[in-house]
């Protein structure tokens, strides 16, 4: 017997979206109760708003840096995104002063969809390799 997988087509609007906040980190592109869940310690970040504040500490307070797009997936219902954490180590993180060091850290993200937004992040980042980073050299 053989299967057959039907594929659901992925609406364009869906696509467009999704690469736009790979691209940005746009909360426009998330829904009002989103959560973004930090798989090393589960914590979870809830709502826009607060999802915006984290990737602002994350990307320009913390660190001076970008997701350097590997490889993406994107469905009608779910996405993952493969990429690399790039930048200088310019803020205080978990008590660690900033260093100045480049990071260069495995990141990878599976989004669930629902409405053409991101709904769900579930985010799996080598903390061991960015606290190695971090080390004042």
């Amino acid at each position: 017997m053989s299967e057959a997988i039907a594929e659901k087509k992925l609406n364009s609007k869906t696509r467009e979206n999704v690469e736009a906040y790979f691209n940005s980190h746009d909360v426009k592109f998330i829904t009002e109760d989103a959560v973004f869940i930090n798989m090393n310690t589960g914590e979870k970040t809830v709502g826009k708003q607060a999802i915006g504040d984290m990737l602002h500490f994350m990307y320009h307070i913390a660190f001076d840096a970008k997701a350097e797009i590997i490889n993406t997936i994107i469905t009608e219902d779910h996405a993952v995104l493969e990429a690399r954490f790039k930048g200088k180590h310019i803020g205080e993180v978990n008590g660690v002063k900033p260093t100045h060091n480049n990071m260069d850290v495995p990141l990878c993200v599976v989004y669930d969809l629902k409405d053409n937004l991101i709904k769900t992040a579930r985010i799996y980042m080598l903390e061991s390799v960015m606290q190695q980073q971090m080390k004042a050299l």
